[in-house]
């Protein structure tokens, strides 16, 4: 069965870190990514990593800020975030992808169940 697992998120005050992370089981994956949805808006694509983490994608809004990385022994992805603005709350998404494509592709297979991300003024 596969599973994407994430967690780390919670309430933090403007200019903190959170790292989240993404435990990936029940098959391998080409590709991982993040998302994120916040309240009335649609989901916001924010980056992605090949299946070892050498390769990583940002869209701009993010580059500076998030970065993502991952652990292959521990089979985990993560996203790490600083410098955070009220404007990052939502709930992040960890998505997984089984097919080949483009790092920069939006289209995964696989998601989390997301984790609330909320950031104090």
């Amino acid at each position: 069965q596969v599973q994407l697992v994430e967690s780390g998120g919670g309430l933090v005050q403007a200019g903190g870190s959170l790292r989240l992370s993404c435990a990936a089981s029940g098959r391998a994956f080409r590709r991982y990514g993040w998302f994120r949805q916040a309240p009335g808006k649609e989901r916001e694509f924010l980056g992605a990593c090949d299946w070892s983490g050498g390769r990583t994608y940002y869209v701009d809004s993010m580059k500076g800020r998030f970065s993502i990385s991952r652990d292959n022994a521990k089979n985990t992805v993560y996203l790490q975030m600083n410098s955070l603005k009220p404007e990052d709350t939502a709930v992040y998404y960890c998505a997984a992808d089984s097919f080949y494509r483009s790092i920069a592709d939006h289209g995964f297979d696989y998601w989390g169940q997301g984790t609330q991300v909320t950031v104090s003024s």
